[in-house]
């Protein structure tokens, strides 16, 4: 039977379908990628976003009002990346408008998605045509004029946008060079284009689509994949499960059963409210993690994981999964207290020696959500902080922080490691974040940064063709150096980056990286620029098996 309009349960159920089909289809929309390095997130960061949309929805009250508030607020705290954060962006402004209409009509939903697209355009400082926001235009334009030519049924006005969402799509590579090189649509308009799907399911109960074949050669989950047995875990914190479920409790229960975890494991991460919680431990206690569970509630999709079987890069993925991991640096009290983002054990160690004092999990291909910030910043004893997101992607998400918390948030927009290293170099624990703001940025901004990473498809980019399994050297800039091996990308993207104004070189050496190849690395360096000095690190990074800093 096909629905006049949708009510409260109606938009609940679409945004539950909108999960759905974002979880089956998150592989062949993080394949949508430009680049073919392993950071195309776009599906993995649309599709945990709407698992904390609909757990908010799943616990809000049966008005209109409370549903739509649970999908501002979820969307809001569970924004990841670029991608999150414009989807919550247009999920809060199509709930904004919803909420005052008390339902979704033809003109509501018409009405909506202009909202929903305003606000997408907001939440990007320098839009780019050939993206979501396209797209997102696109459809509420054609929803505009189909109403003011007279369409008056939901489904009618659902797949009138379907078809305009789908030729903007289409479109997409025309708009955007990058695309067209990588013979690729927009990874975000293609996530955006199953909230239509999912609405016009909620509307008349047709099944969602079902993704196309994902090519098990390519694309970011097949090179996660393939990265299982890289390294093995040297950082366990001496506890070998992971132990993860939802809880069922009253909120105010929770206190009461994070007491009792603490005293069983590490790596806790208790993340959600009203009534429904998600939950992580490193503990060697699974029966008493577990149980501590059914003393205050019901928990319910248990998992675990022998953490000794896995590597460091595969647990920082499972953990991202479900909510990332914030880890507090004991010290004394400071004016201002720093938060950073970073994953592996020597690239953590090196951020708390420079004085940070929370560390949120993340990184390339796991990107934290507005709420572990949040939750990090809670954890500070400072009332004022400074953010170091380390990555492009987790900038967006950085910024918002602010306003979502009583404490002064300032964010350095640090795109890599080594620059947030060399923000570090900055830091006044004693000063005010604007202060350290300032002379941290300045510093980052000063030195020069490129990382090494392998292919995981073919592509055609501006140095040619390339293949998956070669090595890519990449600077602020974009694309240097395709190799063969890593540590030819990585001897001959330091000659790109090093001029004779340079006098030190970092090198963070990633979990790929074999002793062969720093050494290679190294003893170019003596052989072709012996004035500068070199600091070599062990970082146990991911993916990337060199960060280099050059200042």
């Amino acid at each position: 039977m096909t629905a006049d309009r949708l009510g409260a349960e109606g938009l609940r159920a679409t945004m539950e379908w909108f999960r759905d089909a974002l979880g089956m289809h998150r592989d062949v929309i993080n394949q949508l990628n430009v680049y073919p390095v392993p950071d195309g997130d776009t599906g993995t960061n649309m599709a945990l976003t709407l698992e904390t949309v609909v757990a908010e929805v799943s616990a809000a009250g049966e008005g209109m009002a409370e549903v739509c508030g649970a999908i501002s607020h979820g969307s809001l705290m569970g924004a990841r990346g670029n991608s999150g954060v414009i989807l919550s962006q247009i999920l809060r402004g199509m709930a904004d408008s919803v909420a005052v209409a008390g339902h979704v009509d033809p003109p509501v939903l018409a009405s909506a998605l202009k909202k929903a697209s305003a606000a997408a355009d907001e939440a990007v400082s320098a839009p780019v045509e050939g993206t979501i926001l396209t797209v997102v235009r696109d459809v509420a334009t054609a929803a505009a004029e189909a109403v003011e030519q007279g369409v008056d049924e939901l489904i009618s006005l659902v797949e009138g946008c379907q078809q305009a969402g789908r030729a903007s799509l289409e479109r997409t590579p025309e708009l955007l060079p990058q695309l067209a090189r990588a013979n690729v649509v927009d990874a975000g308009g293609a996530g955006f284009l199953l909230l239509l799907d999912a609405m016009a399911t909620a509307v008349d109960g047709r099944p969602l689509p079902d993704p196309p074949p994902v090519d098990p050669t390519a694309g970011v989950g097949a090179a996660v994949a393939g990265a299982d047995d890289a390294h093995g875990v040297d950082d366990a914190d001496g506890t070998r499960y992971e132990v993860m479920f939802f809880l069922e409790a009253e909120d105010d229960r929770i206190g009461e059963f994070r007491a009792a975890w603490e005293a069983l494991g590490d790596s806790i991460v208790v993340v959600g409210g009203d009534s429904l919680w998600n939950c992580h431990i490193h503990s060697n206690d699974i029966g008493g993690s577990i149980e501590a569970g059914i003393g205050v509630g019901r928990p319910f999709d248990i998992r675990v994981t022998d953490l000794f079987e896995q590597v460091e890069h595969v647990e920082s993925l499972v953990e991202a999964e479900i909510g990332g991991t914030v880890t507090t640096v004991p010290g004394d009290p400071v004016t201002t207290g720093v938060v950073a983002v970073s994953v592996g054990a020597g690239v953590r160690r090196l951020f708390e020696s420079l004085g940070v004092r929370a560390i949120i999990a993340g990184g390339q291909t796991m990107n934290p959500s507005t709420e572990h910030f949040v939750q990090a910043v809670e954890q500070l004893d400072a009332d004022e902080i400074v953010l170091l997101p380390n990555n492009k992607n987790i900038v967006p998400v950085a910024e918002r922080v602010d306003d979502c918390t009583d404490s002064v948030v300032r964010v350095v927009p640090t795109r890599g490691i080594a620059e947030g290293l060399a923000a570090l170099m900055a830091y006044d624990p004693s000063a005010g974040a604007d202060e350290n703001q300032s002379a941290m940025a300045e510093a980052a901004e000063d030195v020069v940064t490129g990382e090494v990473t392998q292919a995981v498809r073919d592509t055609e980019s501006e140095l040619g063709s390339i293949a998956a399994g070669q090595w890519l050297g990449l600077d602020r800039g974009g694309l240097r150096v395709v190799a063969p091996s890593a540590a030819q990308a990585a001897t001959a993207l330091v000659a790109e980056l090093i001029d004779d104004g340079h006098e030190l070189v970092t090198v963070i050496a990633g979990a790929d990286a074999t002793t062969a190849d720093v050494e290679e690395v190294t003893a170019w360096l003596a052989d072709n620029r012996p004035e500068v000095e070199l600091e070599v690190h062990e970082g146990g990074q991911p993916l990337y098996p060199f960060y280099f800093g050059v200042e």
